[in-house]
């Protein structure tokens, strides 16, 4: 598989990941129903699906981790947050603090990506500042 192709299976299924934990924050569904849902309903063909499940499962599990660190960064709390801003941050700061072999400023540009896309008028703008100042904090030796 040529570097492109995975680069873009990769954004794909943060894309998915995404727009799941969306749904779970909303709805309150069960993981697994939600996965199922995504892998039988939506065309998964070029999504990394085995990085998808990791986000859409693993993200859920360590809200109340993230949630403390990304905070520190913000004036507001995460629940405060628009759903979709909440929803890409989230799993910005999951890539961060656990996927060290996604570099830093992968994980800032796809979450602004998400953001441009999915989020209000200025909501990359927000959510590029804040992950950039968690990533200063989770990836120091990265960041200098």
């Amino acid at each position: 598989m040529s570097s492109t192709s995975f680069v873009k299976q990769r954004s794909l299924a943060r894309r998915r990941a995404m727009q799941a934990i969306y749904q779970w924050q909303m709805a309150g569904n069960d993981l697994k129903e939600i996965e199922t849902q995504y892998l039988t309903e939506q065309d998964m063909s070029k999504v990394d699906v085995d990085y998808f499940k990791e986000l859409m499962h693993k993200v859920p599990q360590q809200i109340d981790v993230l949630d403390i660190v990304v905070e520190k960064h913000m004036d507001s709390t995460m629940e405060e947050l628009d759903p979709i801003e909440r929803a890409i941050i989230r799993l910005a700061l999951y890539e961060l603090k656990n996927r060290l072999d996604v570099p830093y400023k992968v994980v800032i540009n796809e979450a602004v990506i998400l953001a441009k896309a999915f989020g209000g008028d200025n909501s990359h703008t927000f959510v590029n500042g804040v992950v950039d100042k968690a990533a200063i904090e989770l990836r120091q030796s990265e960041s200098k």
